[in-house]
C-alpha cells in the first residue's frame, strides 16, 4: 500500500472537531491518528446509511460532510449502503415496528443515494460497500454466534425500546437484531472510525463492543448533531416540511435558507459549510456589531450551500435573483410567460384567479388592498380595476412577494 503524508495530528483533530457532538473516546482517535501519521497508513472511516427513502436533505449531509473531512485529510472514506439492514428497519426513534422495505424499494433508493452523495464525496476516492455482501451470506449458526455476544438486558436499556415496553407497545424480535447485524458491518469492514448522528449513539456503541468481541481493537466513534429544520425548532424532516432538499433547484434552495431564523444561521454555517470556527466567529461578531446586516450574512450562507450542490455560478445567480426580487423588489430576469387571447376587459381580481395567482376573488381583493399586486412594477391600489385585453400587448404581473408572470395578449 502506498504511504501517504498526513498533516500533524493536532491540525487533523482541529479540522475534524468542527461541528461534532462527541468523540468516543477522543484519546483513542488521537492515538490512531498518531499511528497513521507514523506509518503512513490511512484510517478506515465509515458511514452506514440505510436507503429507506429516495431523497436526501441538508440534514442528511451533516454526517456526510464529516466523512468528506476525513477524506480531505487522506483517510479512506467508506460509504456503506445498508441494503440488507434497510429491509429490517432501524428502530432508533421509532415508536412502533416499521413495515419492512422490499428488495426492489431498497435497490431504487440505493441508486438515488449514490447519485446524491457524490455531490459531497469524491467519487474516485470513496469505497462503496453494501452490507448484503456479508449479512446476506450469514448462516443460522453465524447469527446465533453473533447474538451470543450481547445481553438482552443491555439491549432493552435503549430509550426507544424501554419507552415502548413501558407503554405496552410491541417490539419485534427482528428489531432487536438490527444493532447486532449492523455491528457486524463494523467487524467486516475492520473500521477504525464510525460516524453517525447523535441519535445513533446506542447503535454505534454496540458496533464498537461487538468489534472487540470478534478480536478487533474497537473503533472510535464520532457523532454529529441533528440539524434543526427551517422552522427553527424541530429536526429537519421531509414529513415536517421544514427541509432543504439537496436536489432542489438553486433558487428554491436559496429561498428556503433565507427563511431560517437569524440565530439559526450560525448552526447552519457550522454544520453545512466548510467555514472554519474562526471565520464563523468573525462573521458573528460583524453582525453583532452592526457592521454586517444579518440578511447579508444569511445570503452568504445561502450562496455557499447552493454552490456545494449546484456549483459556484448557480450559487451566485441564486443570490443575485434573491437580491433583485426580494430586496430590491424588481422583477426577476427569468419568469413564466402566459399567453391570453384578446377579448373584453376583465376585472383584475378575476384575472388573478384565472391565472392561479389568487384562490378566490375575495383573496385577490384582499391582496390588492394590502398593496401586494403590481402591473409593470407599479402598485395597483384599486381592487375594481379593469385590465384591457382588447388589443395585443405585453405586461408584467406580480402577486405577493414571489409570484411573477409575464402576460402576452395576442
Amino acid at each position: 500500500m502506498m504511504q501517504l503524508n498526513f498533516k500533524p495530528v493536532d491540525e487533523q483533530l482541529a479540522y475534524l472537531k468542527k461541528g461534532i457532538a462527541e468523540i468516543i473516546p477522543e484519546q483513542q482517535l488521537k492515538a490512531d491518528l498518531e499511528k497513521s501519521l507514523k506509518t503512513g497508513k490511512p484510517l478506515r472511516v465509515y458511514l452506514g446509511v440505510d436507503p429507506t427513502a429516495p431523497d436526501l436533505h441538508l440534514g442528511h449531509t451533516v454526517v456526510l460532510r464529516k466523512l468528506k473531512h476525513f477524506q480531505d485529510l487522506g483517510h479512506v472514506a467508506v460509504f456503506l449502503i445498508g441494503d440488507f439492514s434497510a429491509m429490517i428497519g432501524d428502530p432508533t426513534g421509532v415508536s412502533e415496528t416499521r413495515p419492512p422495505l422490499t428488495r426492489e424499494q431498497v435497490d431504487v433508493n440505493a441508486k438515488t443515494y449514490l447519485d446524491q452523495v457524490f455531490k459531497i464525496l469524491d467519487r474516485e476516492k470513496t469505497e462503496v460497500r453494501y452490507n448484503s455482501e456479508w449479512l446476506g451470506k450469514m448462516s443460522a449458526t453465524d447469527v446465533v454466534r453473533l447474538c451470543s455476544h450481547y445481553r438482552l438486558a443491555r439491549m432493552l436499556e435503549r430509550e426507544d425500546f424501554r419507552s415502548r415496553l413501558q407503554n405496552s407497545q410491541p417490539i419485534s424480535v427482528h428489531e432487536l437484531l438490527y444493532p447486532l447485524l449492523t455491528a457486524f458491518d463494523a467487524v467486516s469492514l475492520k473500521s477504525d472510525v464510525e460516524l453517525g448522528a447523535t441519535e445513533q449513539k446506542f447503535n454505534l456503541l454496540v458496533h464498537r463492543e461487538i468489534q472487540r468481541e470478534y478480536g478487533l481493537p474497537g473503533q472510535s466513534i464520532l457523532t454529529m448533531p441533528i440539524l434543526v429544520g427551517l422552522d427553527g425548532s424541530r429536526k429537519m424532516s421531509k414529513s415536517l416540511g421544514n427541509y432543504v432538499g439537496i436536489t432542489e433547484p438553486p433558487q428554491e434552495m436559496f429561498g428556503k435558507l433565507m427563511s431560517i431564523p437569524d440565530e439559526l444561521m450560525w448552526n447552519y454555517y457550522e454544520l453545512a459549510t466548510d467555514r472554519s470556527e474562526q471565520e464563523i466567529a468573525y462573521l458573528k461578531g460583524e453582525v453583532a456589531s452592526g457592521a454586517l446586516h444579518p440578511i447579508d450574512a444569511k445570503m452568504r450562507l445561502g450562496e455557499e450551500v447552493v454552490a456545494v450542490f449546484h456549483g459556484e455560478e448557480a450559487g451566485r445567480r441564486a443570490a443575485e435573483h434573491f437580491q433583485r426580487v426580494f430586496r430590491d423588489r424588481q422583477a426577476p430576469v427569468e419568469m413564466p410567460v402566459t399567453k391570453i387571447s384578446r377579448g373584453p376587459a376583465k376585472k383584475l381580481t378575476a384575472l388573478l384567479v384565472d391565472l392561479g395567482l389568487a384562490p378566490s376573488k375575495s383573496e385577490a381583493e384582499r391582496l390588492i388592498k394590502q398593496g401586494g399586486v403590481e402591473i409593470n412594477e407599479r402598485r395597483v391600489d384599486d381592487f375594481r380595476k379593469d385590465v384591457d385585453l382588447t388589443k395585443a400587448c405585453e405586461f408584467l404581473l406580480r402577486a405577493g412577494k414571489k409570484k411573477f408572470l409575464r402576460i402576452v395578449v395576442d
